[in-house]
């Protein structure tokens, strides 16, 4: 049985630090940090909550989970995540997703929206051969290098793992063709199971067979003894998230209620082939330090 590894993210933009720290004593594998320019409330920028969290431990990886590639230009995002991954000692992990759910903010960078895809695959491309060669000559659509290096490289050799997050086949693609990690999020165990059948198949066809693969899940999670207060604190934290009704989605995309409900539901994830698995908290902030600690200590042990 392959090993298992796990994730939680931070839960605010702000205490950082204290909570990277408490998720590497924890025992977590990964600590990840999604971004927006702009969203529902305050949200983080992946890069620089990373940073801080970089300097606060000294073994737990890294997981930008995501970056919003399409609203950078590919040389920039090449710079900052090469500049982390030698910041925190070769811990950093590289997901990116294509964004496209709040369209103010691909208007606020200057980005139409329709273009999110063939500007990450580009992206993706380039920064790859900039973590990998020196004077990288290229001309693309969107970008055009003339003899650039990222001086320093990426400590992690070839480069920092690239995960791609989505949930349709146009990311199942980019995850075949450019990544070493799938990581969709609100999903079914039914669905993940399909999605890595569907990207073996592609990564044959890419030629890219041998490389190294991880298929990984992102599932909010809200662990209490009572079942239905667990339920309710992921679907008030998702609704408010999202700005939309979660009340109905919850048993289909989220791990809630009591330890032994998560267990159950998390091992149908596992047994669809999950071998990566982030849980961020869905509950109320005064909880989300006990939430990250049942998760810890009565869920995932189960899995290790």
């Amino acid at each position: 049985m392959a090993k298992i590894e796990f994730g939680t993210a931070l839960p605010s933009v702000t205490g950082t630090a204290e909570f990277a720290r408490q998720a590497e004593d924890l025992g977590y594998d990964f600590l990840g940090c999604g971004e927006h320019v702009m969203f529902y409330g305050p949200v983080s920028n992946t890069f620089i909550s990373l940073s801080v969290a970089a300097g606060a431990t000294t073994k737990i990886k890294l997981l930008s989970s995501v970056v919003l590639l399409p609203l950078y230009p590919a040389a920039i995002v090449a710079k900052m995540g090469a500049a982390l991954d030698v910041a925190s000692g070769g811990r950093y992990n590289f997901g990116i997703g294509i964004g496209g759910e709040f369209p103010k903010e691909f208007e606020a960078c200057g980005v139409p929206v329709k273009q999110r895809g063939s500007r990450t695959n580009e992206a993706l491309e380039v920064i790859t051969k900039l973590w990998t060669e020196k004077n990288v000559s290229f001309k693309g659509k969107y970008t055009t290098l003339n003899e650039v290096s990222i001086e320093p490289a990426p400590l992690q050799s070839p480069h920092p793992p690239i995960w791609v997050a989505g949930r349709k086949e146009p990311a199942m693609q980019r995850t075949a063709k450019y990544a070493n990690g799938w990581l969709p999020y609100m999903y079914t165990p039914e669905q993940l199971h399909s999605s890595i059948e569907t990207i073996n198949k592609l990564r044959k066809e890419y030629g890219r067979e041998s490389a190294p693969f991880t298929p990984g899940v992102f599932i909010f999670a809200a662990v209490h003894g009572n079942k239905e207060t667990g339920r309710q604190m992921a679907s008030d934290k998702l609704s408010k998230q999202y700005n939309q009704d979660f009340s109905k989605l919850i048993d289909k995309y989220a791990l809630a209620g009591t330890p032994e409900d998560c267990r159950k539901r998390l091992k149908e994830y596992v047994d669809a082939g999950a071998q990566m698995i982030v849980l961020p908290s869905a509950c109320r902030p005064d909880y989300v330090d006990e939430n990250t600690r049942l998760l810890a200590k009565e869920v995932i042990p189960a899995f290790r």
